[in-house]
């Protein structure tokens, strides 16, 4: 049994929130820079062309890439032959955001009761999704999920007979809905399949595939590019002022799930997409 330490998991987070919201991936660059090549709209190349320059500007001067700063939401593959000591998972993590928000200089932007809407002070709790695997390492994934594209999620208890029409109807409804509030280019996260609670954190779990990797399964991949052809066509565009690239990339993840039951959750990822892994 190896033993991880939680004072090296509140170090680790506490990097992570940083690093995640300054430091934007390449793979969203290389996503924008592909968009910016594509873009009929002369105003949607500009607009592509600040993003890229925030980012540039976030990840010299190590200022946040958004003043939304997100909540932070951790994504834990515990190694079935790792044993956590010094204190517990929630009190690690929590303590790591604690302190990266306050070294950052980040917003805290989470609410201790959401009637009551006082807030925490430290961008605390996290949310936290822990999933059991072989062997004996921790790997945390740490998210910065901001307010505005959160907020244009949506999830559908579809029947079998909606089929795979029904999804893409659904899909592509949410996001002419979402207009321009989630900050496009967005990223979709879609999760197709399993239970009401399940489809929702798989839709979350496919934001986190490198922006533009492809389904490994056929059929799934051939959903993915139908959607996203389907949700440009929308003409949104770059920050809803109209063009050809509303959304970079969808990804589509998938679970089995009841006979008599088509869940799809759809799971919206600004421009400004976060995260960072630490392997333990």
């Amino acid at each position: 049994m190896r033993e991880v330490n939680a004072t090296d998991i509140a170090n680790a987070v506490a990097r992570l929130c940083i690093e995640a919201n300054c430091v934007l991936g390449e793979d969203l660059l290389a996503a924008l820079r592909q968009a910016q090549q594509k873009e009929e709209s002369e105003t949607g190349r500009e607009i592509l062309s600040q993003l890229l320059e925030n980012a540039r500007l976030g990840r010299e001067e190590r200022v946040p890439t958004c003043q939304d700063t997100g909540v932070a939401v951790a994504f834990v593959e515990l190694g079935q032959d790792a044993r956590i000591v010094g204190g517990s998972l929630r009190e690690a993590i929590d303590e790591g955001v604690r302190r990266g928000y306050k070294d950052g200089y980040l917003r805290a932007s989470i609410l201790g009761d959401p009637l009551a809407r006082r807030n925490t002070g430290d961008n605390t709790p996290a949310v936290i999704h822990v999933e059991s695997v072989p062997g004996d390492r921790l790997r945390l994934t740490l998210m910065a999920k901001g307010g505005g594209c959160e907020n244009m999620s949506r999830l559908a208890m579809l029947t079998p007979a909606q089929g795979r029409d029904g999804v893409i109807r659904f899909v592509v409804d949410a996001v002419a809905q979402a207009g321009a509030n989630p900050c496009p280019p967005i990223i979709v996260g879609v999760g197709l399949g399993g239970t009401f609670e399940q489809a929702a954190l798989i839709s979350k779990k496919a934001l986190l595939r490198p922006v533009g990797q492809p389904s490994a399964n056929p059929e799934t991949a051939a959903l993915e590019r139908d959607l996203l052809a389907q949700i440009n066509a929308l003409g949104i565009g770059p920050q809803g002022l109209g063009g050809r690239i509303t959304a970079l990339a969808v990804h589509v993840e998938t679970y089995p799930c009841h006979i008599a039951s088509l869940p799809v959750a759809v799971n919206i990822e600004c421009h400004a997409h976060r995260h960072g892994t630490v392997v333990l």
